[in-house]
């Protein structure tokens, strides 16, 4: 009992940065490994249907490719909302359960939606300069854990990650800078490393999140 509290705590208690939120991610990625690589798992077959249309020909391709493109958009984006709300719990220590995968279709059309809004506010950043579509991308970054985790409606995430992540954008940037050295280890490590290295940096982005709700609910 006090070892468990004493965890809790120790989590809710972490500092807002690069190297911590790689740090909590890692030791708590141990912990929820099974859940988290089953969850992985799940998540991979759900999204093979948005690639269909890959080989077709013809109007087989359009036709194909608008119900591979609305199946990511209706089925696989809230199911990634939900890994990242999976993640998120295993940042915090909390118990994971693969139904927590499909935790978005409880708030469904706010996460569409939200994933959608970024989406186009990325892209146009990117068509400007590039530069402005990265700060976008690092200022949205707590968006899909907002719809998940808080319930909230499109327009509230999406004002409330750019809330949050003022003062730490830049750390959700080096989180990503860094993911690129981790991706590469883990392809040379005959490629299965990459499995890995995916969720870490995954669970690396929800540790900041994590630290950063914390920070500014002690604060308040």
């Amino acid at each position: 009992m006090g070892e468990g509290k004493q965890e809790t705590q120790s989590t809710a208690s972490l500092i807002p940065g690069v190297i911590s939120s790689y740090g909590n991610g890692w030791r708590e990625l141990w912990k929820h490994f099974l859940e988290l690589f089953l969850i992985g798992i799940i998540g991979f077959f759900i999204a093979l249907p948005a690639a269909m249309g890959s080989g077709s020909e013809g109007a087989a391709v359009a036709f194909l490719g608008i119900l591979g493109a609305a199946y990511s958009i209706l089925v696989s984006s809230p199911v990634d909302y939900g890994v990242s709300f999976s993640y998120l719990k295993a940042a915090r220590g909390d118990k994971i359960e693969i139904k927590n995968m499909f935790e978005a279709f409880k708030n469904y059309w706010n996460a569409v939606l939200a994933n959608l809004l970024v989406a186009v506010i990325v892209i146009i950043g990117l068509i400007l300069f590039i530069v402005p579509g990265v700060i976008f991308a690092c200022k949205l970054a707590f968006t899909p854990y907002l719809v998940v985790d808080r319930k909230m409606d499109v327009i509230e995430a999406v004002k409330e990650s750019w809330r949050m992540t003022g003062g730490h954008s830049w750390k959700v940037f080096l989180i990503g800078l860094l993911a690129i050295p981790i991706i590469i280890a883990g392809l040379l490590c005959l490629g299965v490393g990459v499995i890995l290295s995916g969720m870490w940096i995954a669970m690396a982005f929800a540790s900041l999140y994590h630290a950063v709700s914390t920070t500014m609910e002690t604060s308040n």
